[in-house]
């Protein structure tokens, strides 16, 4: 699906420079059909941020500059992630020669892979914790069934690192996998579930994307109420971390959830979170502190 997308952006920047080159040179046309790319691409995060424009509690509001940062960061971060990392992603597990606490999977979101969490991994890889990614399939799959492998993740890197529990690291839809993959499988191998922008109660960008996952994000969703009826009593394992600014939850609070730990933080965007220093002490700080 990555590669489509990708394929899709080459094959309209390459249409372009063929138009233009009829009027300037090769050259000049070719940046300009790349710049025209990046321009729709920028036009895309602006229109993001519009319509999951909302108020924001007191003490959560950001200035003019603030905006700007918060707008180019995720801007950077989602040309980076998309157009290259997810691109060299392949399956990995690091298993530590002496391993720090209890090993990391991580879960990607919505549309994404494992090369969204590059920058974790070289983290947790600095830090000694033996860590794995999992890669959801369908891209526009049933989160039930990327339940299953999300079990199969859990199985992979408990036995390879010959550990009792596992850390759950989840970023938006992941998070969602997580609290499925908990509902049917159990808590008995969970030490940690952090779920990053994950909108455990919806979000109304979920009636623009395609598949059954979108679907099953929708704030009115049957399957969310379900999940949410399910999990009450286990809300002492999650901590959720999300922004009062991300640009695909919205409503942003619906990353809220009753009985876990919650952090909410002002200016920064949804995949932003994924390459972010704060973001990422916060992360680092919850898997350090479990004994």
């Amino acid at each position: 699906m990555l590669l489509m997308i990708m394929a899709l952006q080459v094959a309209v920047a390459i249409g372009i420079a063929w138009g233009l080159s009829r009027l300037v040179p090769a050259d000049v046309a070719l940046l300009l059909a790349v710049l025209v790319v990046l321009l729709v691409r920028l036009a895309i995060t602006a229109n993001n941020f519009r319509m999951t424009l909302r108020p924001v509690p007191e003490g959560a509001q950001i200035g003019l500059s603030q905006r700007v940062r918060l707008f180019f960061h995720e801007y950077a971060s989602t040309m980076a992630v998309t157009s290259w990392h997810m691109l060299r992603h392949q399956p990995r597990m690091h298993i530590a020669r002496v391993p720090r606490g209890v090993p990391v999977l991580l879960v990607h979101g919505y549309g994404a892979n494992g090369g969204f969490w590059v920058h974790l991994a070289a983290q947790l890889e600095q830090r000694g914790y033996s860590h794995a990614t999992v890669d959801l399939e369908p891209v526009f799959g049933d989160i039930e069934d990327f339940a299953v492998q999300l079990e199969q993740g859990v199985q992979a890197l408990l036995a390879a690192s010959r550990s009792e529990k596992v850390v759950i690291v989840a970023h938006s839809m992941g998070g969602l996998v997580a609290r499925a993959w908990l509902r049917r499988f159990g808590a008995s191998r969970a030490a940690r579930i952090i779920t990053l922008a994950t909108p455990h109660h919806g979000t109304d960008l979920a009636h623009m994307g395609p598949g059954h996952n979108a679907r099953q994000m929708r704030r009115d969703a049957e399957w969310l109420a379900q999940l949410d009826a399910a999990d009450r009593g286990q809300r002492g394992l999650f901590t959720s971390i999300y922004s009062w600014h991300d640009n695909i939850i919205a409503p942003q609070d619906s990353c809220h959830l009753p009985g876990a730990r919650n952090i909410g933080l002002p200016g920064i965007g949804h995949v932003g979170m994924g390459r972010h220093p704060e973001i990422a002490s916060h992360i680092l700080a919850e898997i350090m502190g479990i004994t």
